[in-house]
């Protein structure tokens, strides 16, 4: 009696791109946590907040891009590869940064939101709208 698993849809590079999510979170949201607990906040602590923000946010995001991907990819289609998820993670951490950025002089709004995110998934879009046809020849 043979057991029969069938192929795994998983491409190898996401196991790489996961491990390096988990870097990306320790290495960002412990920076977050030893400059908020340490540091004047003056001008040179702001910028390294927002490139810890920014490393922290795209190491979370990750898991949940590549999930996403997994679940609303049709089983017909391949997996997109690591470096689009990556690429769609650094959307997300950059929205996040361009938020709290808005947020210091109180320019961020309901609808600065919206039009910035809508600006960032149209780019995707796009992005991906040119890929498809080349992973499917």
């Amino acid at each position: 009696m043979s057991s029969y698993s069938p192929p795994s849809r998983t491409p190898p590079d996401h196991a790489g791109v996961l491990f390096a999510s988990v870097l990306m979170m320790i290495f960002g949201w412990g920076g977050l946590f030893w400059l908020v607990t340490t540091q004047i906040p003056r001008v040179g602590p702001r910028w390294v907040f927002f490139v810890l923000l920014f490393v922290a946010v795209t190491g979370t995001a990750i898991p949940l891009v590549r999930w996403i991907n997994m679940r609303l990819t049709p089983a017909t289609r391949v997996l997109p590869p690591g470096g689009v998820i990556v690429r769609q993670s650094v959307w997300f951490g950059l929205f996040v940064v361009m938020a709290a950025w808005l947020r210091m002089p109180r320019s961020l709004s309901l609808p600065v939101a919206f039009f910035l995110a809508l600006a960032l998934i149209v780019i995707e879009v796009f992005l991906r709208s040119r890929e498809l046809p080349n992973e499917q020849a």
